[in-house]
């Protein structure tokens, strides 16, 4: 007579906690976050009133958007170089269009065309010829701008402030401005986008495991590309407020804007490998780079500083982001060479 052996005992995989499903780096900077309005509100009598909060809500709203865009850009790995340049050329754009007659809604549209346009270009070259797109936007970068520069021969062109447009930069709603709320609604897209849709699970995972995920079906390359569409639609929006808020296209506006919006992504712990991305810390990372500055301008501190603080604050961060990383791994990553991205036959 056999004996039935007794059954293997059940073994439940522990739930993580709260502590071990948040993001570190981003409760690290919502930390930084509270100590720097402390500092300044205590170090500035005008820091925490309703008018600089408003104002400071303005400031920020530009970089928060294309910062909502590089997140999933850098979350699969990639890195646009190119959306200071490409936030000039459209801001060019939409002042030499209205300037030439051209009515508001049609050169609303082509500000967005014109942006998506060169997230296009980006991500095709990238995606499809295999350039790393480090090389591709740091190219297109440089293209980008002068023409913007050419077309304009250096001069800002004004524009007309009765237009549509032009009151879209002044236009307030509840003490905030228009561009306020219209970051706010980009970061709520692109946090549902990310967190809650299919695309952004590609892309979480795109960026830990490209090959797998391939494997799985998934047209990468098409993801990829989408991704940079993005920041160059981002950024078209972000051209087209910017040129409203100020009256005038400049091929000259939004010099060394790709760091500040590197910055907040990466501040706010998105992972600069890719495979992790978090918009609520690109919104606090936003927030940082936006209180340094007006904090710094409050105080009195002269203007060149701010870039040698930001440009600082991003180094930290990129330290804190690497750690466990090698540096080997970082540029091989950059040039094209962390992964492999020939095809294998199906």
């Amino acid at each position: 007579m056999s004996v039935q052996a007794p059954p293997a005992p059940t073994v439940r995989a522990e739930t993580p906690g709260l502590w071990e499903r948040a993001n570190k780096a981003t409760l690290a900077m919502l930390g930084v976050t509270v100590a720097l309005f402390a500092v300044f509100g205590i170090a500035s009598g005008n820091f925490l009133t309703f008018d600089n909060l408003s104002n400071l809500a303005t400031q920020v709203a530009i970089t928060l958007i294309v910062a909502v865009a590089m997140t999933f850009v850098i979350t699969t790995g990639q890195i646009d170089l190119s959306v200071g340049s490409t936030v000039a050329f459209v801001a060019v754009l939409t002042a030499e269009m209205l300037q030439a007659g051209w009515d508001s809604s049609i050169v609303i549209v082509a500000a967005l065309g014109a942006g998506l346009f060169w997230g296009a270009v980006n991500g095709y070259l990238s995606a499809y010829h295999r350039i790393p797109p480090f090389i591709v936007t740091l190219a297109t970068m440089s293209v980008i701008r002068g023409l913007a520069q050419l077309w304009t021969e250096g001069f800002s062109v004004p524009i007309d402030a009765r237009l549509y447009v032009a009151k879209i930069g002044r236009a307030e709603f509840l003490g905030f401005s228009a561009l306020a709320w219209i970051a706010l609604g980009t970061v709520v897209i692109g946090g549902v986008l990310l967190a809650k849709t299919r695309f952004g699970n590609y892309v979480n995972g795109i960026g830990s495991q490209e090959e797998s995920v391939r494997r799985a079906g998934v047209n990468t390359d098409r993801i990829k590309m989408v991704a940079l569409m993005l920041t160059g639609l981002a950024a078209g929006i972000a051209g087209l407020l910017t040129a409203a808020r100020l009256g005038s296209g400049s091929a000259n506006s939004a010099q060394a804007f790709e760091l500040t919006v590197i910055a907040a992504v990466v501040l706010g712990g998105t992972d600069l490998f890719g495979g992790r991305g978090t918009m609520t810390g690109t919104v606090i990372g936003a927030v940082i780079t936006g209180v340094i500055a007006n904090g710094l301008t409050l105080l009195g501190v002269s203007p060149f500083l701010t870039p040698i603080v930001t440009g600082m604050v991003l180094l930290a961060a990129i330290w804190l982001n690497l750690r466990g990383h090698g540096i080997a791994e970082l540029g091989a990553h950059l040039m094209g060479r962390g992964r492999d991205r020939t095809k294998e036959p199906a």
